[in-house]
């Protein structure tokens, strides 16, 4: 009986000692957090911004392999957490901002001056974020991702309007970005010196709230 109490304390003893050992799971951890992974949960109402990532530009370009079109090198985006579960799950923000500097803006387009500006339509738009660093921006229901597109030409300024049903990006935490790689775009309207398809490639970090950088976990 000694023997066998024994070995049921040394038993619990371990399993005590292991589980100290471990990290604390994903169990009550928020799919969003900020200061670290697993660290305090990014609040409903919370207001998330993100730069483009320093030394990269966005650009839409007339095709997924090609360098024609526009780019910028400063573009921002702003989001409202609107849902933050328990991780695993998906989280929920309305994108209430989507900017783009004109004035760092510039285009390889033969026939185009320059870019007069972009902007970002239809806003707000849905953006859920996984747990798996999936993050999918959505328009409102019959409406439509949508970014008009003002070029300067010899014949004065054009106007290209772009529209697409959703776009994909993926986070990461190392860095706290948001990465869009050749999410298409197609031409709703426009003169034949707007690309019938635009191809929109961007990264952003880091993603803050209040100053704090973000995770997703």
């Amino acid at each position: 009986m000694r023997t066998r109490s024994l070995l049921a304390l040394a038993g619990t003893v371990t399993a005590l000692t292991v589980a100290a050992a471990v990290p604390a799971s994903a169990d009550g951890t928020a799919v969003l957090t900020t200061g670290s992974a697993g660290g305090t949960a990014a609040a409903v109402g919370d207001t998330l911004t993100a730069p483009l990532a320093s030394g990269t530009s966005a650009t839409l370009y007339s095709s997924a392999t090609g360098t024609s079109g526009v780019t910028c090198t400063s573009s921002q985006f702003t989001a409202t957490v609107t849902g933050n579960p328990t991780a695993p799950g998906t989280a929920t923000e309305s994108v209430t901002g989507h900017t783009f500097d004109s004035g760092s803006c510039t285009s390889n387009v033969v026939g185009v001056l320059g870019v007069s500006g972009i902007t970002v339509d239809n806003l707000p738009y849905t953006a859920t974020v996984a747990s798996d660093g999936t993050l999918t921006v959505s328009p409102a229901s019959g409406s439509t991702i949508q970014t008009t597109v003002k070029l300067r030409t010899l014949l004065g300024t054009i106007t290209c309007v772009y529209q697409a049903a959703s776009l994909t990006g993926k986070t990461d935490n190392s860095d706290s970005s948001i990465t869009f790689t050749n999410q298409q775009f197609t031409k709703a309207s426009g003169s034949s010196l707007c690309f019938a398809s635009g191809y929109f490639t961007a990264k952003y970090a880091p993603v803050t709230d209040a100053g704090a950088r973000v995770y997703v976990n």
